[in-house]
């Protein structure tokens, strides 16, 4: 029964704008996506994909939100950024309470900034926890859950951390 299971998960698909995938293949399309570096060159650096697939076959009113963004770094070389509530495991792919939202992380000279996408949330639900290089967003606020754990480029204080949160979009700044 555990292999009729999985097939018809594998079964589920669904379009992202770069073909069809499947549960199982779709991980195994992420990692195709490093060769498609130069159309990313010509569309400014940046490209960004997510989907919803929906799951209450599994769960009343569950849905699976996946999504990706590849940017070039320097030396042009791919930076893969997943985001949503789908994860990878050992025994296939999982979906889970709460996603995780898309970051963007910057290293300037005299402070680190952090922006995180998190609609449909109030500003007062979100918690946010540094220790010296490693930073936790979460939220919990009705329907819409996230978390997200980053490796920061440098120990930093959190009394040097200050934040924002305005129309989905949380701002973090960090003082080094």
């Amino acid at each position: 029964m555990g292999k009729e299971k999985r097939k018809k998960e594998d079964d589920l698909e669904f379009d992202l704008g770069i073909g069809k995938l499947s549960m199982g293949g779709l991980f195994k399309g992420i990692e195709k996506l490093i060769d498609l570096s130069k159309e990313i060159d010509k569309a400014g650096g940046k490209v960004e994909k997510e989907g919803e697939i929906d799951l209450s076959h599994l769960k009343k009113g569950m849905k699976g939100v996946y999504g990706f963004s590849v940017k070039t770094a320097t030396g042009g070389k791919p930076v893969v950024e997943t985001f949503g509530n789908i994860k990878k495991t050992p025994k296939g792919p999982t979906v889970e309470e709460e996603r995780e939202p898309i970051t963007d992380v910057f290293d300037e000279k005299d402070e680190i900034e952090i922006y995180a996408e998190m609609p449909g949330i109030d500003k007062k639900n979100i918690q946010i926890d540094l220790k010296e290089d490693i930073l936790d967003i979460s939220v919990k606020s009705g329907l819409r859950k996230y978390r997200k754990e980053l490796l920061l480029p440098v120990k930093v204080k959190s009394e040097n951390l200050t934040w924002d949160y305005k129309n989905g979009m949380l701002e973090i700044k960090i003082k080094k």
